[in-house]
């Protein structure tokens, strides 16, 4: 596992937070999922008083969530991941392709 540790605005906070949000992830109960083999993909989420952990096999498509006991959950989940993904692979390439503006 990677882990990085960064420091955003309060608009960059906010923004993951909104995202979050109308996720609807927090409706989301991975009981169901079948247990990961070895390679697998988790998400923890703390806001404020409310803590959820998600724990689920590799994703390699859309087919593999419509073959899962619960699509509508993975779906959900699939797409936050990929919202969040892409969100912050968009703040990585900022910070590295900004010039400095000359003085």
């Amino acid at each position: 596992m990677i882990r990085k540790e960064v420091c955003v605005s309060p608009g960059v906070v906010e923004e993951l937070k909104r995202i979050i949000r109308i996720s609807e992830i927090t409706t989301v109960d991975d009981r169901n999922w079948e247990e990961p083999p070895d390679a697998r993909q988790e998400l923890e989420i703390k806001i404020g008083n409310e803590h959820i952990a998600f724990t689920c096999g590799e994703i390699l498509s859309l087919v593999d969530i419509q073959k899962t006991s619960d699509p509508k959950g993975m779906a959900i989940f699939y797409y936050l991941t990929q919202d969040l993904k892409c969100l912050v692979m968009t703040l990585i390439n900022l910070h590295f392709k900004v010039k400095p503006i000359p003085t």
